[in-house]
């Protein structure tokens, strides 16, 4: 029995009206993208927490107390995170500053003749020198200076957006996990009560295949941290311990911790003095440790887990890269996660088709 006109007119009508509110609503979402990061990341690190404050709630302890309780715990996690990198920072900065005349010393004696040698330079790494080399180029010191100049004012405002975005971002993850399952059931009776049951279903779908995301992220990065740790002690690096830490807590950032890790390496590494040695060894380690990640840790213990080939994973951070850049990156296996399970859905409504059956 087939639907009267007007019933599929009226139908039609509101299915109009919905695309159109949905196209409003991402339209509205793509003004307002440069303040809405505090809330996205927010709403990450809600999602990731919530689970356990469910379970301190579980214990008969008040909602408001387990959030707080969760945010310390949060909030500890980031001073030790701080807590292993300044004192790095610190040793290795006094360490260059006790090592400086004897790098001048090291520049003089081997840089100085193959500048001349080569180049015809006459240079001497003394500070005499170098204001003296100064005071003769003083037009491309000043063009140097001005660049200098407009990239930290630049950085400076970016760094004071970073800092409201960071002191934001609390705020609303804990109103985010106070009423967590309240804005969840409200989202749940908007929901048209045709569509409830396979919506939800799909919602439930999509947050098993993201908690198995998480779960195997976190099992990389405590693999990477070992790996790390064991392989530049193993290299005689001074500091493997910190800096293999850091470099595996970072992991979860595509490119960030690796190229944090490398950065550190290789300072603590050129701060030695002992030759290229060290230094090709922190290239060969972490190398190595770029190849397991890409190719072998992150495609089978985190593809696997949400159903993505290896392959589908490799291409899903580089397309999401290229499309949206470091968040589109960071973004690209969870968001290829969600999409799978719509995929899936897809699939299963072509296949029951017409067009498909051919009949």
């Amino acid at each position: 029995m087939t639907a009267p006109p007007d019933t599929r007119r009226s139908d039609l009508l509101q299915a109009s009206l919905w695309i159109a509110a949905g196209l409003a609503i991402l339209a509205l979402l793509y003004t307002l993208s440069p303040i809405l990061t505090p809330f996205l990341l927010a709403g990450i690190l809600a999602y990731i927490c919530n689970p356990a404050t469910d379970r301190i709630a579980g214990w008969g302890l008040p909602r408001l107390l387990a959030v707080v309780l969760v945010m310390l715990a949060l909030t500890a996690l980031a001073a030790c995170l701080i807590l292993i990198i300044l004192p790095l920072l610190y040793e290795e900065g006094a360490v260059l500053a006790a090592r400086t005349p004897e790098a001048l010393t090291l520049a003089n004696e081997k840089l100085s003749p193959w500048l001349r040698e080569h180049f015809g330079i006459r240079l001497r790494f003394d500070s005499a020198s170098l204001q003296k080399l100064a005071a003769g180029n003083w037009d491309t010191v000043q063009a140097i200076l001005e660049r200098i100049y407009l990239s930290l004012k630049i950085g400076g405002v970016a760094l004071v957006g970073l800092a409201i975005n960071l002191m934001l971002a609390p705020v609303v993850m804990f109103y985010l996990l106070l009423d967590w399952h309240g804005m969840l059931a409200r989202a749940s009776r908007i929901i048209p009560r045709p569509w409830h049951a396979k919506v939800t279903g799909v919602a439930q779908e999509i947050d098993g295949v993201l908690s198995q995301y998480l779960r195997g992220q976190l099992l990389v990065m405590a693999l990477l941290a070992a790996y790390y740790v064991a392989a530049l002690w193993l290299a005689g690096i001074p500091s493997a311990l910190s800096i293999g830490i850091v470099t595996g807590l970072l992991i979860f950032i595509p490119y960030l911790g690796f190229a944090t890790g490398l950065v550190l390496a290789l300072l603590v590494a050129a701060l030695q003095f002992a030759g290229w040695g060290p230094v090709v060894a922190v290239m060969i380690v972490y190398g190595i440790g770029q190849v397991l990640e890409s190719f072998l840790l992150t495609p089978f213990l985190v593809g696997e887990r949400i159903g993505l080939h290896p392959l589908a994973v490799i291409f899903a951070l580089m397309a999401f890269g290229q499309l949206f850049g470091f968040f589109g990156i960071l973004a690209a296996l969870p968001a290829s996660a969600a999409l799978l399970v719509g995929l899936r859905e897809v699939r299963v409504l072509y296949l029951a088709s017409r067009f498909y059956r051919g009949r």
